[in-house]
């Protein structure tokens, strides 16, 4: 790693060249809000209305939902949990540009290069695949792509590889590229052995893991020999590394991410060889956890990706096998369904088969109808439980509706639970009223409603109109400062909420407007969230944004602002004796007369434009 600082210039040049809307677009599928600005779902907290919104032409993102916001840099660092050397770093690579760094670098412990790790990966990845071609022991594991439906061009579209049967072949082949054993360690290629370091991988099928921007951050690998001779799993995975975050990885992602972006259709498969067989049989929208069970963070993952609101429903379809392991997996995914906008689908083989196995037996075809016959999760759900009843008695019916009834009552469309009440009564044999009264006695548990924190505004009302007003000009010096030509004339009161005066202060102290500069200097977070607010806020109007708009904008405010002063200063002519304090009565009277002229003058112009 290159050590020391980073030089200013060089995070500069990388914090303005970055275009944040294709760094965020890594991560979040991004669609227009119109005024030049994009939204989507929050990389960084639940939601299922897009609150997210980033800001192309100003270089900031912001979340409006939990307050989130920043450039490029701070993005990646709250997104990958990266320092901001690291961050800055990621987008250099990204961009082809060398950084340039001063001093030495004094921390303790060791240092994380994330491009240092990446890089090693891919090296690796490309040994794999170099050895999976040559002759000798690698034929075992052509033989296991073969027998699996794949050839040659499945194999390099996918990146698979071999790690050859010796110890330390890809330790020597990294060391000779310049890698040090930390780094090997870190990333997950390299263990300890007896006489030094030695391959993670032995005679195993490689699979290179991408995180979702196409880095290669880690490996899947199938043993090939028996079990006598090898007794180690039969997948093993990276572990997690600085860079490898199984819970937040799933395979095939890097590919099918604009796929699922255009279908608004996801389906998770259970291996590395299912994602080959529903790709190649069309299904481009396959995925799979790598060595664990899905959860919450992959949700989020896939609802950023499918933009999954209640505006645009997507898809996502689980495939598991028949058997009683895949039945109890369908349940578990039941209660991923409450955290989905997207309907959920099961696609079950009856034969049992995953998309591999069914694609060798009956071909690609084969593989789409299986998609194409998914059913919603839980009328699978609830049939796996009737399933294990003896619905020909009447001990065995009462039994199943106890059981099935809750699972009805967690659905989370209302609408739906009465159609899946006529159905159970007709796989039963009941009446539908009884099934009724069952779902009813057993939805004693609520299900807790989203209660996600707001940023600054919780503070205050933004329907209150003088304070849209006042949000609106902020909005307009940040935005577009070359047309706010009256800011300099605002009254000293005329922000009246306690942070939009700090801003406005902060403003004018400032020897020039630089956003960045802005939110370097606040020490407060509720401040820099705002700026970061108000630099990616639409301004709320349907007209053309012109410099004759924002005058009547800025006189309006002044109009309140002046109205605010008349106030002030009728209240101390009434507390006057204009017989006994005569000069200072006429000179404030002489004050409100001018102040009143003045608040016609801003009036009559803001009604020129806004009214």
């Amino acid at each position: 790693m290159a050590s020391g600082r980073i030089r200013d210039e060089d995070v500069t040049y990388v914090r303005d060249n970055s275009a944040i809307d294709d760094v965020v677009g890594d991560f979040v599928q991004l669609k227009s809000a119109g005024g030049g600005q994009k939204k989507g779902l929050c990389p960084f907290h639940d939601e299922k209305s897009p609150s997210f919104h980033v800001t192309p032409s100003k270089g900031f993102f912001h979340c409006f939902g939990c307050g989130v916001g920043g450039d490029a840099i701070a993005f990646l660092m709250k997104m990958d949990h990266l320092s901001f050397s690291e961050s800055v770093e990621r987008l250099a690579d990204r961009m082809g540009y060398t950084l340039r760094y001063d001093g030495t670098n004094t921390s303790s412990g060791p240092s994380i290069n994330r491009s240092r790790l990446v890089a090693a990966n891919v090296a690796a990845m490309n040994f794999y695949r170099e050895q999976l071609n040559l002759p000798g022991t690698a034929q075992v594991g052509r033989d296991f792509l073969q027998k699996r439906g794949f050839d040659k061009a499945a194999a390099q579209t996918f990146g698979v590889g071999y790690a050859p049967d010796e110890w330390d072949a890809l330790y020597k082949h990294l060391k000779n590229l310049g890698f040090t054993d930390s780094e090997l360690s870190l990333a997950g290629l390299s263990k300890d052995g007896t006489k030094g370091p030695i391959d993670r991988y032995r005679n195993r099928l490689v699979w290179p893991i991408k995180d979702i921007s196409g880095d290669v951050v880690g490996f899947g690998a199938r043993k090939l020999a028996s079990d006598e001779v090898d007794q180690g799993p039969k997948y093993l995975n990276t572990s997690e590394t600085p860079i490898y975050k199984k819970s937040q990885i799933l395979y095939g992602l890097d590919i099918a991410k604009k796929e699922i972006a255009k279908k608004r259709q996801v389906v998770i498969v259970e291996g590395y060889t299912d994602v080959m067989a529903a790709h190649l049989a069309g299904i481009t929208t396959a995925v799979a956890t790598c060595g664990t069970a899905f959860g919450d963070d992959h949700i989020r993952v896939i609802r950023r990706l499918l933009m999954d609101d209640d505006a645009f429903r997507g898809e996502v379809i689980f495939t598991f096998d028949g058997d009683a392991a895949g039945q109890k997996a369908a349940l578990r995914a039941f209660d991923d369904d409450q955290k989905f906008v997207a309907q959920t689908f099961v696609a079950v083989e009856p034969s049992g088969m995953d998309p591999c196995d069914l694609r060798i037996a009956s071909g690609d075809a084969a593989v789409r109808d299986l998609i194409a016959r998914r059913v919603p999760l839980f009328e699978f759900a609830i049939k796996s439980e009737i399933a294990k009843y003896d619905v020909n008695s009447a001990e065995g019916r009462v039994s199943a509706l106890n059981q099935i009834a809750p699972l009805i009552g967690r659905i989370r469309d209302a609408s739906l639970r009465p159609e899946y009440a006529r159905l159970v009564a007709g796989w039963l044999g009941l009446e539908v009223d009884i099934v009724t009264n069952a779902i009813k006695k057993s939805s004693t548990r609520s299900v807790p409603s989203q209660n996600l924190e707001p940023a600054i505004q919780s503070e205050v009302n933004l329907r209150d109109p003088i304070l849209m007003m006042e949000r609106e000009v902020l909005k307009i010096k940040l935005q577009y400062p070359e047309m706010a030509k009256d800011w300099a004339l605002l009254e000293k009161n005329a922000f009246s909420y306690w942070a939009y005066h700090q801003l406005r202060t902060q403003i004018d102290s400032a020897p020039e407007l630089n956003i960045q500069k802005l939110l370097e200097s606040s020490e407060s977070e509720d401040i820099r969230a705002l700026i970061t607010e108000l630099t990616v806020e639409p301004i709320r109007t349907d007209r053309e944004i012109s410099e004759r708009y924002i005058a009547a904008i800025f006189a309006r405010l002044r109009e309140v602002a002046l109205s605010r002063s008349i106030a002030e200063i009728k209240s101390t002519l009434q507390r006057l004796n204009p017989t006994e304090n005569e000069a200072q009565y006429n000179e404030v009277f002489s004050a409100l007369v001018a102040m009143e002229a003045e608040r016609r003058v801003q009036k009559d112009a803001a009604l020129g434009e806004l009214g």
